[in-house]
């Protein structure tokens, strides 16, 4: 896996396409990552024990590594190519 924690990355696929977040966790066995601010999930939780309570706890979940992709701020986002032509090609003679 060539994410690590801490590294800046932008997200190919799913819900929050085109989002950029930082790397919180690495499940390596699963080949997910946990990123900062991304695919928020809503979770139920019971009251445990006297005096807690119980409710709806947003938390991020998972996505698998391929829909990230690390970026580096030192290179621009976009590059462009010089772009060439070809040349016209020579008419053959007819004998």
């Amino acid at each position: 896996m060539k994410v690590k924690v801490n590294d800046k990355v932008r997200i190919l696929a799913g819900k929050d396409k085109g989002k950029e977040g930082k790397v919180l966790q690495t499940l390596k066995k699963d080949d997910k990552v946990i990123v900062e601010g991304i695919n928020i999930v809503k979770k139920h939780i019971k009251p445990n024990g006297q005096g807690e309570t119980g409710g709806i706890r947003e938390m991020e979940a998972p996505i698998h590594v391929s829909n990230v992709k690390v970026i580096n701020d030192e290179k621009p986002k976009k590059t462009t190519k010089a772009k060439t032509t070809k040349a016209p090609k020579k008419e053959k003679k007819a004998n």
